[in-house]
């Protein structure tokens, strides 16, 4: 029979034990912790692959039952919310646009960015990642011709991040969410001396978060920052043709963005023209952080995992671990979680990247007891612990690694 082989945190390989190693030995491998005190009460396993094959089932019969409920209900719930949306977009558009006194202006630019933010996540968001394809009276969220609210155009979005990010999540060389700009986000990225400064330039694209990932979606980031094809994160095919597909997706989405904030409605509004139009970006400014504060919790953190170039999951089971394990939860209320877009599911979300928000809350307490159950972490915390663990990942990895720990020590075996 195989043993699982240990890795220590320096990054060098331990000699294989003549043994399989216990359950605990096991989860202090994966989590490079020391699991909780009643974690030997948990079943015990032939081996590794027999725990991760079983997590592997358990996970697929949640999807399989899900799947088969997902309906008009789902359907009805987007369109609550998207209604509520829409007339937040008419309260806040009318407020700015007759405001005479700062209380009513501001009234307007709150009840716009609500618009704004629910648009992007809770219901943008979704729509994107397939939720309501081919569902009977959901036409307007079909994920190839849905038009999303921030200016990030959905073909580069798609192909960065349904594809790329949510497949080989925290993979070096393979996702290309482990960097954003000059903002090092793995420590298996290779460490610059643009990574000093990360934490304020992470800050200032937080104000412009729609229009930065634009750029890194689109692959027009890789050229501004003078990357090679081989390491860059989108636009690895430097074709003339590929390239003009850039700056075209690229500039398609801001134009029509602008035109819509900055032209349409302030012109609308004759001689208070830069009153609206300073309604519209601070709107869209609020949108932007909120949303950043959001995606930056997700995968980022000293309890995140972080896989090393070349990692492969090896069977269903592991990949739906490796998901879990490189992913954040965080504690909100409901009426937040929803302008979080279900992203304070995290976990949850990357299992199941394509079901509706509300099945992501529904199942949330069940995914955390199988977790447990088989020994997979499941990272949650409040909303401003995380976003501390997240920052406080950003500052150390604004350095070189540190001497012992250069090969980055796999939390699942590389293949």
């Amino acid at each position: 029979m195989e043993t699982t082989e240990l890795y220590d945190h320096a990054g060098a390989t331990a000699t294989p034990p003549a043994r399989i190693p216990s359950p605990r030995e096991i989860a202090r491998h994966i989590t490079g912790k020391e699991p909780a005190a009643g974690f030997d009460k948990l079943p015990h396993w032939e081996s590794e692959e027999e725990r991760l094959e079983l997590f592997g089932k358990a996970i697929d019969e949640i999807r399989n039952r899900v799947e088969a409920q997902i309906g008009d209900e789902d359907v009805a719930y987007i369109k609550k919310v998207d209604a509520f949306s829409r007339a937040m977009e008419v309260v806040g558009r009318v407020l700015i646009h007759f405001s005479i006194e700062p209380v009513t202006f501001s009234a307007g630019v709150l009840a716009l960015a609500i618009y704004k933010i629910l648009q992007s996540m809770e219901v943008g968001h979704t729509a994107l990642h397939q939720a309501f394809d081919g569902l009977e009276g959901a036409e307007r969220f079909q994920s190839k011709t849905f038009k999303w609210e921030p200016p990030i155009d959905e073909e580069a979005w798609h192909k960065g991040h349904n594809v790329g990010h949510h497949q080989y999540t925290n993979i070096v060389g393979k996702d290309p969410d482990v960097r954003y700009g000059n903002v090092r986000l793995n420590p298996g990225v290779e460490w610059s001396e643009k990574n000093e400064h990360q934490i304020a330039q992470s800050l200032f694209s937080w104000v412009f978060f729609g229009t930065a990932m634009n750029l890194h979606f689109t692959g027009v980031e890789d050229l501004a920052l003078g990357r090679t094809p081989e390491d860059s994160a989108m636009l690895k095919d430097r074709s003339e043709p590929k390239v003009r597909k850039a700056f075209k997706q690229l500039l398609r989405k801001y134009a029509r963005h602008a035109a819509k904030e900055y032209v349409l409605f302030p012109a609308l509004a004759g001689p208070f023209f830069w009153k609206v139009a300073l309604g519209n970006f601070i709107s869209s400014r609020m949108r932007d952080v909120y949303a950043a504060a959001t995606i930056y919790c997700g995968h980022i953190g000293d309890d995140v995992a972080d896989y090393p170039e070349g990692t492969k999951a090896k069977g269903r089971g592991q990949w739906y671990a490796m998901q879990a394990e490189a992913a954040n939860n965080f504690e909100v209320p409901l009426p937040v979680s929803i302008l979080c877009g279900a992203l304070d599911y995290q976990i949850e979300h990357h299992l199941f990247p394509k079901f509706p928000t509300n099945r992501l809350r529904e199942i949330a307490p069940e995914i955390r007891a199988v977790c447990e159950q088989y020994g997979v972490n499941y990272n949650t915390d409040t909303w401003p612990n995380t976003l501390k663990k997240a920052f406080r990942r950003l500052e150390e990895l604004s350095h070189p690694n540190p001497e012992a720990s250069i090969e980055i020590a796999p939390t699942r075996e590389a293949a």
